[in-house]
């Protein structure tokens, strides 16, 4: 193993620690908590490595870095989750190529997206990103209809 692998490896083990005492410390099942590793800025060499010693899901947020990633690591069967901004030019390739959406905050892309998934993929699973408050406050999230509406 590499020494930047065996440092992936110590971290990792690391976090799942920590993970699972602070599961354990709110009464859950720390089999129940599931780490996504932020992978952005990160070399595919080091996912893999990642991969390699368990760790199955990566998140990125910066689409034109992703792609060449996901390509590289395919045949790892990898689960990839979406953090970032969503802008409507890049729908297409996050829907083709992704399994979570963490920052869903507007309908028109939530139509985008389930309009360009491929037919054959399985259905995109999707954080909304909706702000709650009592009392009137600007928000950047444009999701307005009730949770049962979408």
């Amino acid at each position: 193993m590499s020494p930047d692998a065996l440092l992936i490896k110590q971290r990792l083990a690391l976090v799942r620690d920590q993970l699972a005492n602070e599961a354990r410390r709110c009464g859950r099942d720390a089999a129940t908590v599931h780490l996504v590793a932020v992978s952005k800025q990160h070399p595919a060499s080091a996912i893999a490595a990642a991969a390699q010693v368990g760790q199955r899901e990566f998140a990125e947020s910066y689409l034109q870095e992703a792609l060449p990633k996901l390509a590289a690591l395919q045949a790892l069967q990898l689960t990839w989750h979406y953090i970032g901004q969503i802008q409507s030019n890049k729908t297409r390739a996050i829907a083709e190529h992704f399994h979570w959406i963490h920052t869903l905050d507007r309908e028109k892309i939530a139509v985008r997206l389930s309009e360009q998934r491929p037919h054959y993929a399985s259905p995109l699973q999707v954080f909304i990103q909706r702000f709650v408050a009592l009392r009137h406050h600007r928000s950047r999230s444009k999701i307005s209809k009730p949770w049962g509406a979408l």
